[in-house]
């Protein structure tokens, strides 16, 4: 920490209450639904009822025709296409408004527009769709089966992409423990605070489709519009006001913007949808609906030989733009080895099409999944060991003197002290009394259960890693301006989007590090195309290591030409001077940044004659020194109790121990991983999207979608590592997305060491109290069986 962040306690490591929170607690947040245009008229969709069917026809009353748009009224408008390079991926195009069929529950079929939005949904109640029911995938294993339905008919098959990795597996093969497991994770709705909205209309003066929306990436879906609309990107904005919350949701390019762009060229009038929560969770995108078939291969001492897996993982019917349908499970292949050093690994994965949602990059982005398949499976391996879950993992983790280390599927770990994680967590949980409780029982019946996880989680990886993706949107320098204000203030603008993160807090306290300014006088302009340089957006824990190194790296070059003027006015040798806390220091005084501004923009007589042209406004580019990623990661705890008889859990206590590299503000980074655990909670417990035979999701309100609350989330005791990074500004890491990857694999170990004696394993997430009963009734009537078959043999 320099010297003048130091003394004013503002800039990097400060536990700065966030700048954004004084506007929402006071209600003063701007939102989509938020903002009001004279003339301002509102949408409403036509949706399917139906999973799969042929569209016979569309039935729209004379009366309201000139109200009501159907694909063949969207004249050249192209469909979403997220494609990708990688060999043997298989383009979906997705209609912004359904053509020919439709392929999930709640696919757009017809725009509705009118003075209110209840005009409109009784406009949409009224067009009446013909229909022709077909077979609807609604499990992704059957989807691949011969004989199947298929999404998209010229495929062949339902296989968007298959991939495969071989590093020498037959070595593990004599392995003397061997085990395997089947464990899947249900699909979920990401739920976030605020739903999806758009706001567009066209401004005649600069002949511009103007586009707010509730988004993480402006830039990108300014792109998207340009591809779908036919019309150059220089015609669009798109500005993301306050977002409340995104968890990969408002990641994506939606057809309901490119339906509104459209609409707003042609009607001249701004026009308005705001999504409700019945389209959220019925329409929208999902995300985490994995299968695994896993087998681990270990010697007696726990020490793993081999790792054997087959993965599929439910994309829905559509690839969805930019991130393509192949994202998940491609990277199940990858990332799967999580934090283990071993030699011998194959995996194969399916990303599978099938008449539901597209899937999306959640939180977590596969890593929830394939924690959780290796996580139950390392507890197996100790069971079969007789071994202790702890002792397998601490002898197989990467270990600190190995880093940099590259495992085996050549992912590059920057630095960490994962056994040391471990060992804190164990230590804080008491692991000793945890089992004397266990043997001493409880009062009330029920069954004490310890449960743990570790993982890493690859952030702010860059064009080394996505270049070979070949999707729309691959990382290069993140950029950042900065602009010192004619009173000394300083002005940020970045590209990506702050949709919870605390940016706009902790990107000012990077320029504070670096300029000295303070907190309150810094200003982060984002979300708007219009005002900020190109950003691929907010996603995979990138903010803090990309753009807030772009903004250091802006503020440096500010130091540099704030300098330079400050030695003239203070006429002393450049060589002579410092700039310390807001001021450029010499022999004979200080001037400080508000006194070089005032020189710069009102007395440019008094400046040196050598002075840079371009001011005090810079933009500049970071890219750190190897932008193969971060490696953050956190080991978890957790003491569950556990009635069998009713299946309830409750959580006793957690610890969570990370290493997210130097915390820029340790305060910020608390909120993210609580909320990250409040959402991994609702991913082992309770949250589940389910789908009957013919495609129709069966939670379509919070009554049947379960969210956690204050009552199932713990309070957990958090103990921070800061291992810095060799390759970054500052040493950060990522760490927005970490905190919900752990939670499910932990709980569900836990919920199984409370079971296992009754002959109990639980592996699929979440973990409701109807999975628990059944399966303890189930164990209950195979012990019966067993002993009634031991005793027909005597």
């Amino acid at each position: 920490m320099s010297a003048a962040s130091g003394a004013r306690g503002e800039g990097v490591g400060a536990r700065l209450p966030r700048k954004e929170d004084d506007r929402y607690m006071r209600g003063r947040g701007q939102y989509v639904a938020d903002i009001r245009m004279a003339g301002m008229q509102d949408v409403a969709f036509v949706r399917s009822p139906l999973a799969h069917a042929g569209i016979r026809g569309i039935r729209i009353p004379e009366d309201v025709r000139a109200q009501v748009f159907v694909a063949d009224d969207l004249d050249g408008v192209a469909p979403i296409r997220a494609v990708s390079g990688l060999p043997g991926f298989k383009v979906s195009e997705q209609p912004v408004l359904a053509s020919g069929k439709v392929r999930q529950v709640g696919e757009l079929v017809a725009m509705c527009v009118a003075a209110t939005r209840a005009e409109a949904e009784d406009i949409a109640a009224r067009v009446e769709l013909d229909l022709e029911e077909l077979p609807a995938l609604h499990d992704m294993r059957l989807a691949r089966e011969p004989g199947a339905a298929l999404v998209h008919e010229h495929w062949g098959d339902n296989v968007f992409l298959e991939t495969f990795v071989d590093v020498g597996i037959e070595k593990a093969f004599d392995a003397p423990i061997k085990v395997s497991r089947s464990i899947s994770t249900s699909r979920q709705c990401m739920a976030p605070l605020e739903g999806r909205g758009v706001v567009a209309h066209l401004d005649r003066r600069l002949d511009q489709l103007t586009v707010h929306t509730a988004c993480q990436m402006p830039h990108i879906v300014r792109s998207g519009l340009s591809e779908c609309l036919g019309i150059e990107e220089g015609r669009i904005r798109v500005s993301a006001p306050d977002v409340g919350g995104g968890f990969g949701y408002k990641g994506i390019l939606l057809p309901e913007e490119v339906c509104l762009g459209w609409l707003a060229l042609r009607c001249g009038h701004p026009v308005r949808w705001i999504e409700d929560r019945r389209e959220h969770l019925t329409a929208g995108a999902n995300c985490r609906e994995h299968h695994y078939e896993i087998t681990v291969y270990a010697d007696r001492d726990g020490a793993i030989r081999g790792v054997d897996c087959e993965a599929i993982v439910d994309s829905g019917a559509y690839s969805a733009y930019p991130f393509s349908a192949c994202l998940e499970a491609a990277q199940v292949a990858s990332i799967l080895p999580g934090p283990y050093d071993f030699p011998a690994y194959r995996c194969r994965t399916w990303s599978v099409a099938t008449n539901k949602a597209p899937i999306l990059p959640y939180r977590g982005v596969a890593r929830t999944g394939v924690c959780f398949a290796l996580e139950l499976a390392l507890d197996a391996v100790a069971v079969e060991a007789g071994l202790t879950p702890e002792q397998v993992r601490l002898r197989n983790l990467v270990r600190p003197e190995q880093m940099p280390f590259d495992n085996i599927t050549k992912k590059h770990f920057d630095s960490g002290d994962y056994p040391q994680a471990l060992t804190r967590a164990v230590k804080a949980i008491d692991v000793d009394a945890v089992r004397a409780r266990q043997k001493a029982g409880e009062p009330d019946g029920r069954r004490i259960g310890f449960g743990l996880s570790i993982y890493c989680e690859q952030a702010a990886h860059g064009t080394s890693v996505y270049s070979g993706w070949g999707i729309p949107m691959v990382p290069g320098h993140e950029q950042a301006g900065a602009r010192v204000t004619p009173d000394g203030g300083l002005e940020l603008r970045i590209g990506a989007h702050s949709h919870g993160q605390g940016l706009e807090t902790t990107l000012a306290q990077v320029a504070n590090e670096i300029l000295g300014l303070p907190v309150a006088k810094i200003r982060v302009v984002h979300g708007d195309t219009a005002m900020t340089p190109y950003s691929t957006g907010a996603w995979g824990s990138r903010m803090m290591v990309m753009t807030g190194g772009a903004v250091a790296a802006a503020a440096t070059e500010l130091v540099g030409r704030l300098t330079a003027i400050g030695a003239h006015l203070l006429q002393a040798d450049p060589a002579d001077v410092r700039f310390e806390a807001g001021a450029v220091v010499g022999p004979n005084g200080e001037a400080t940044v508000a006194e070089i501004a005032r020189v710069w923009y009102r007395r440019p007589q008094d400046l040196p004659a050598d002075a840079h042209g371009g001011g005090l406004e810079v933009t500049a580019g970071y890219k750190p020194v190897r932008d193969s990623g971060t490696f953050s990661y956190a080991a978890h705890a957790v003491v569950v109790a556990v009635d069998a008889e009713i299946g309830g859990v409750e959580i006793l206590d957690y610890v969570i121990v990370e290493d997210g590299g130097v915390l820029v503000n340790p305060l910020v980074v608390d909120g993210q991983i609580l909320g990250g655990l409040a959402q991994g909670v609702g991913t082992a417990l309770l949250e589940e999207m389910p789908f009957d035979a013919s495609g129709q999701p069966l939670a379509s309100t919070f009554a049947d979608y379960l969210l956690p609350g204050a009552a199932e989330v713990p309070s957990p005791r958090i103990d921070h590592m800061e291992t810095p990074s060799p390759y970054t500004r500052f040493g950060v890491k990522g760490i927005g997305e970490g905190g919900a990857i752990a939670p499910p694999a932990a709980l569900a170990n836990a919920i199984n060491d409370a079971l296992r004696p009754l002959g109990v394993e639980m592996l699929v997430s979440p973990v409701t109290p109807r999975r628990i009963v059944e399966a303890v009734l189930s164990a209950r009537k195979s012990a019966s069986e067993a002993r009634g078959a031991h005793r027909s043999a005597a």
